[in-house]
């Protein structure tokens, strides 16, 4: 089962999203900022990572740059997820090291193509 780290502060975001994807097939762990973010993915090594880029303690973008600056986590694909639709914000999530941008609110199907390019899922 593909396991999917889900980095987002707001609660009702977190939970419909987790919710929607756990009826896909995926297992969701959640953290709700990114210092707890970062944590986690040094303990469970997920296939992927869903990194809203607006989290306290640590913001998305640098807890998405301490991720690919690990030896430990460097290779997991990191999806930003963000209100910020500006391509500004696109080109400083890629300069972060995000490995693709999606725009809240979630549209499903869209970040599911999305996720398909890095993992592979039968479900």
């Amino acid at each position: 089962m593909i396991t999917i780290l889900l980095i987002e502060d707001n609660e009702m975001n977190r939970d419909m999203l987790s919710r929607r994807l756990e009826r896909k097939g995926y297992r969701i762990v959640t953290a709700e900022d990114g210092r707890q973010g970062v944590d986690l993915a040094g303990q469970i090594n997920p296939d992927i990572i869903l990194m809203d880029l607006s989290l306290p303690v640590l913001d998305g973008w640098e807890a998405t740059r301490i991720l690919k600056g690990s030896a430990r986590t460097g290779h997991i694909p990191v999806i930003a997820l963000t209100a910020h639709a500006m391509k500004s914000d696109e080109e400083k999530a890629y300069q972060a090291g995000c490995d693709d941008f999606d725009t809240k609110p979630v549209v499903l199907d869209r970040l599911l193509e999305k996720m398909r390019r890095f993992v592979t899922h039968e479900g």
